[in-house]
């Protein structure tokens, strides 16, 4: 069945000191996967264990933020530390405009999945 995920995105601001070399390449070979089950095992062999976890920890705090949830609800459910949820909510506030594409991909996928069943 056709998905029915918006494919829109906003323009990306250019953040001066954000070129990363190869970040472009990076990119690339990630859209060329299919599928989540590629992209973990894409992520296991580029990332370590710990940076695996800190980007999947980055995340869950996110999506909790997303949530309206408080800072320290959310450190405590992450088991993490309220610098970390501070930092993750900059960035995702004031940053690229990453996490918001996710976030919203993400509860498209969702919504789609629970009219599916």
């Amino acid at each position: 069945m056709p998905s029915e995920v918006d494919e829109r995105v906003p323009e990306q601001p250019h953040f001066e000191g954000e070129d990363i070399r190869e970040l472009d390449a990076l990119a690339e070979a990630i859209l060329g996967l299919r599928g989540a089950d590629e992209i973990k095992r894409f992520l296991r062999d580029l990332c370590t264990r710990a940076e695996l976890e800190a980007l999947a920890h980055r995340w869950l705090i996110a999506r909790l933020l997303d949530e309206g949830l408080p800072y320290l609800t959310v450190a405590e459910r992450a088991e993490g530390s309220t610098t970390t949820v501070t930092r993750v909510s900059q960035w995702l506030h004031h940053g690229a405009g990453g996490y918001q594409i996710a976030l919203e991909r993400t509860k498209q996928i969702n919504d789609s999945r629970k009219a599916d069943e």
